[in-house]
């Protein structure tokens, strides 16, 4: 039983959280009733007054303290994402690394990025006035987070916010809750008044219940395009920041390093078994090099080891859910039946999900136009860039993009003309490194994370203005 979220919540029922791989128990939590957010404000708002007394040098310290704490418990993180969330093991230490980065740039903006001065003589009718504006607090900030990346992602809506000096009420996944718990306890460990952050663990209830909250400032929510509307409609006069999702295409040019482009695709499509918001779901190729292209990606899919995720060699394992598995499956049987071409993968054993490659989707096959968050991938012909971009933009939710190519002119013609919160050149959609902006365009965003940007969006300038009044 992990007593964090006890402490912290009346308890209506437990949640069991288990092992995606084999189906153990990993451990168990209180639910937190929905009934009893009105407790969970009253702690928030006494957080929010004492976060925000908190001194820069003070934040910072604590989410420094964190990070070396976690660094230092690295391989005990790593397991529990995988117990879990079903990564495999090299995939679990890379995210606890990625944890520890995202709270030391936390720590950095919390005594970086405090305001600047404005220069109010620029404007003629004010030469007699000097100020500045500060970066405040917005004050209780609700965040709810998925199970995909169960300890980094929470650290993206923890740390800004701490940085920043506000509370947080944490809704983690309840398929996951296990790692944010340990990360708010090692916070707590280094200095963080309990108050600032305030675990609850339930489902769409507790949700809507914390969404609709007057107190609440701003969500931050990484999720589904349908739970981001329905947290839309809910939430009133607050600020919103949500990660809703993409459908990450890659192009594949005549002219690119073809044995990077095969490496960096497969491992763009297949990462955390394809249950990445910016994981590669359809690879455009240039159809001179479509079939040899076709040929080696198959071949290089085939010898990934689909498994236990504690094994070391093990490249896919399972995805979170039979619910999960069925969905995904559905969505290629579906593709099948209206005429693609199933090259292969596509026979699930339990949760695990071999990595499936399909060709010659019709237009209308969810597969190609929602995101599948799974390991399945869509390969596609094309002839010229212009034609590639189209295809690109074709789909409602649009994280990231990718291209290989060794020709700048069309790199950079790529980068201007795919409509993506990211392009990345010579690299796979799943390229992020958490200091830079994180989002996307249409619908597959509002806002932005990364540690600056969440930062930013998590706090509001105050202007002070003097007016030297001659004597």
């Amino acid at each position: 039983m992990h007593n964090l979220a006890l402490r912290q919540t009346t308890a209506a029922e437990e949640i069991v959280v288990t092992n995606p791989f084999d189906g153990t128990i990993v451990g168990t939590v209180a639910e937190t009733d929905a009934a009893s957010v009105n407790l969970l404000l009253e702690r928030a708002r006494r957080g929010a007054q004492i976060a925000r007394s908190l001194p820069r040098h003070g934040r910072s310290t604590i989410l420094e303290k964190a990070a070396a704490v976690i660094e230092a418990a690295r391989e005990d993180f790593a397991l529990l994402i995988v117990k879990e969330a079903g990564k495999t093991i090299v995939q679990a230490r890379k995210e606890v690394t990625r944890c520890v980065n995202t709270l030391k740039l936390s720590a950095d903006e919390a005594k970086r990025n405090a305001g600047e001065v404005i220069p109010f003589d620029s404007y003629a009718g004010s030469e007699s006035r000097q100020g500045w504006y500060t970066r405040e607090p917005l004050g209780v900030i609700a965040a709810i987070t998925p199970y995909n990346d169960p300890l980094n992602l929470v650290a993206h809506k923890l740390g800004p916010a701490i940085a920043g000096g506000n509370a947080v009420i944490l809704k983690p996944s309840e398929l996951t809750p296990l790692s944010a718990i340990k990360l708010v306890e090692v916070l707590v460990e280094t200095g963080l008044p309990e108050e600032i952050v305030t675990v609850a663990i339930g489902g769409s209830e507790l949700g809507r219940a914390l969404v609709s909250a007057k107190d609440v400032r701003m969500i931050s929510f990484t999720g589904g395009f349908a739970t981001g509307e329905a947290i839309a409609k809910t939430a009133g006069i607050k600020k919103l920041a949500m990660d809703l999702g993409g459908n990450a295409p890659v192009i594949v040019m005549e002219n690119c390093n073809f044995e990077a482009a095969v490496e960096g695709c497969v491992s763009g499509a297949y990462w955390a078994a394809g249950q990445n918001c910016i994981g590669t779901q359809r690879i455009l190729i240039q159809r001179p090099i479509y079939e040899r292209f076709k040929t080696e990606f198959v071949t290089a899919t085939k010898k990934l080891k689909t498994g236990n995720p504690l094994d070391a060699d093990t490249d896919v394992g399972p995805m979170i859910s039979d619910k999960a598995v069925g969905r995904a499956a559905a969505m290629v049987e579906q593709a099948v039946a209206a005429g693609a071409t199933l090259i292969c993968g596509h026979k699930p054993a339990g949760n695990l999900y071999p990595p499936t490659v399909l060709e010659n989707v019709p237009s209308n096959c969810d597969v190609l136009t929602e995101e599948v968050f799974a390991p399945i991938v869509i390969l596609q012909p094309f002839d010229e860039l212009s034609d590639a971009i189209v295809l690109a933009n074709s789909a409602d939710y649009s994280l990231h993009a990718g291209i290989f190519t060794n020709d700048l002119e069309g790199a950079l013609e790529a980068a201007n003309g795919i409509d993506a919160g990211g392009v990345m050149i010579n690299d796979s959609s799943d390229y992020r490194f958490d200091a830079m902006p994180f989002g996307g365009f249409k619908y597959g965003s509002m806002g932005r994370e990364g540690v600056r940007f969440a930062y930013e969006d998590m706090t509001q300038p105050k202007v002070v203005c003097i007016n030297r009044l001659k004597r």
